[in-house]
């Protein structure tokens, strides 16, 4: 299943555990189920929600499984496969393809702090090495770099594979400069669930959601009536969840999603 027309709201959907700190797959298989019938558009599996710092290779790969199998091609699936080493990121990315998924999500390399051309070498590398459906992903509040809309521009530009950025740096002039010089290749998701009505209002694409795992169904619904350019709609529903939105982040992600959702 491709994601060249993608748009919606995508959940980063959260990793259930047990007590005891083993994974709670039968939880995950109902979330799955729950954001299917609700309408989400697509899941992104083991991202930063997910918590795949914590992971293990082995846990990693388990959810990836897990979720291809339970959503058996009704909506795309993407799977996190960043690291700050562009060798374990194609490791992990193409793991991701042999598991099924639909598209990989690939974050800056956190730590590293490397320069635009380190950036540009890095996503270029990975996306020679794979054959898949890449979406960039740029949130410099925790890897500590930053995609310049210039570079996500050149990279789309340079490899069909790289078909979207996430943008969660926060910043409505970043969405603007984006939206304004991309290609019509590059779809753009904001990663920021506050500002993501906006984004859609002026060109984005949809969101990769936070707060979608709370309120699948009418997160989507805002998400559409601010892609069909329903402002009114738009409103009244962003309103509505806008304190749960700011609730999210009252810790670091997930801390506040998963306490909502246990």
């Amino acid at each position: 299943m491709g994601i060249e027309n993608l748009r919606g709201s995508i959940v980063a959907i959260a990793t259930p555990f047990k007590e005891n700190g083993d994974l709670d797959l039968e939880t995950f298989d109902s979330l799955v189920e729950w954001h299917v019938e609700q309408g989400t558009d697509a899941i992104v599996v083991c991202g930063t929600t997910g918590e795949t710092p914590a992971l293990s290779e082995d846990e990693d790969a388990i959810m990836i499984e897990r979720a291809v199998k339970k959503v058996n091609g009704r909506i795309p699936v993407i799977a996190g496969t960043g690291s700050n080493s562009t060798q374990d990121s194609i490791k992990y990315s193409k793991r991701a393809i042999g598991l099924g998924v639909d598209a990989l999500l690939v974050v800056a390399p956190y730590y590293n702090k490397p320069s635009d051309k380190g950036i540009y070498l890095h996503f270029a590398t990975i996306a020679k090495a794979v054959d898949a459906s890449i979406i960039l992903y740029n949130v410099p509040g925790r890897t500590g770099s930053n995609i310049s809309p210039e570079i996500a521009v050149r990279l789309a530009n340079d490899f069909k594979n790289i078909v979207a950025i996430k943008e969660a740096g926060g910043s409505m002039p970043v969405f603007a400069e984006l939206l304004a010089r991309r290609p019509k290749s590059l779809k753009v998701y904001s990663g920021d669930d506050f500002l993501a009505t906006s984004a859609n209002l002026l060109g984005a694409d949809g969101c990769i959601s936070v707060v979608a795992n709370l309120i699948p169904g009418d997160f989507h619904q805002l998400m559409m009536a601010s892609l069909n350019g329903d402002a009114e709609q738009s409103r009244a529903l962003f309103y509505k969840y806008k304190s749960l939105m700011e609730l999210m982040f009252v810790e670091s992600n997930p801390i506040p999603v998963k306490s909502a959702l246990a």
